[in-house]
């Protein structure tokens, strides 16, 4: 379903990304395949973020702005699945056969979503999918989090297909939707991964907003919400104390994990979808084939 039959529809949730976000509507505008419909939701935005986007949807037909009041803070984790939502209902149409949640701070060339739709035309199990995220380290584009598992699309550029997105909707609220929403795909049988040989660009660092050791804990709380099996996050962070840079993100993320449990924080509503994880992450501790990959030396990832 490749060229003008693949139709797409894309939801952009942004706050305060004036720096950012003219770079994306360049290069959605650039599109060898365009969008069915672009909505972006700005979530409270205080800066020039309103001025820039009211000017591109005067300018583009397919391009809705949804205006969300600020709530004076950016919500980690469960904020930007509100905002999306709130994309998701103001779509035109529902006419489509993918939905895309992308982020505001990122750049692709004019190729990108072509390329993306001709993997899932080349696969059909594939029910989720992303470019490779990669971020500028000393003026040299680089992989972002190469060490995640093979299963993962980052939450910046996931592209889900209509079929796949009836079966795991709607996402948590909560941190790590992202890997929620994978496993959901994966235990019913669809694939996700990210595309290696397509590459999407982030004019930040992931998590340079919260800072590196806010955002590492947060990942932590991420992996307790998800479910993670404590014996594959003990290894997990095990396995970070020798990563770049070392020792702390090993720390944050245990102490971030833990806090799940000190806190009593709410973990997914979903016991067959944590069940199914940590099947998947056993297998990987033991050195079978799983969700992760198959056995190989790094058994953590």
């Amino acid at each position: 379903m490749i060229g003008a039959a693949a139709k797409y529809v894309v939801i952009t949730p942004v706050r305060n990304e004036a720096e950012h976000i003219e770079r994306t509507l360049e290069s959605m505008a650039r599109q060898t395949l365009p969008p069915l419909h672009w909505v972006i939701v700005d979530d409270g935005s205080t800066d020039d973020t309103p001025v820039i986007l009211a000017k591109a949807a005067a300018k583009y037909p397919w391009l809705t702005v949804v205006r969300r009041g600020d709530r004076g803070f950016r919500k980690s984790g469960g904020g930007v699945v509100e905002a999306f939502d709130d994309g998701y209902a103001a779509l035109p149409t529902s006419d489509w056969d993918y939905v895309v949640k992308l982020d505001g701070d990122l750049w692709f060339e004019p190729d990108y979503f072509e390329r993306c739709l001709n993997h899932f035309d080349a696969d059909p199990r594939l029910g989720i999918a992303g470019g490779r995220v990669r971020v500028n380290e000393a003026g040299e584009w680089r992989i972002d989090s190469p060490g995640d598992p093979r299963f993962h699309v980052r939450g910046a550029t996931k592209i889900y297909k209509r079929e796949c997105w009836h079966a795991i909707q709607p996402l948590i609220r909560q941190p790590g939707w992202d890997t929620v929403d994978e496993v959901r795909a994966n235990m019913r049988g669809w694939t996700t991964r990210s595309i290696a040989d397509v590459a999407v660009f982030q004019q930040r660092a992931t998590g340079s907003v919260d800072g590196a050791w806010r955002n590492w804990v947060k990942n932590g709380v991420a992996n307790y919400v998800t479910g993670y099996h404590p014996l594959f996050m003990l290894g997990k962070c095990v396995k970070r104390l020798w990563g770049s840079p070392p020792v702390l993100p090993a720390i944050a993320l245990w102490l971030g994990f833990c806090s799940g449990y000190v806190n009593g924080i709410t973990r997914i509503e979903d016991a067959s979808a944590i069940r199914y994880l940590r099947g998947q992450q056993l297998r990987r501790l033991s050195f079978r084939s799983s969700i992760y990959g198959l056995c190989r030396a790094s058994f953590v990832e």
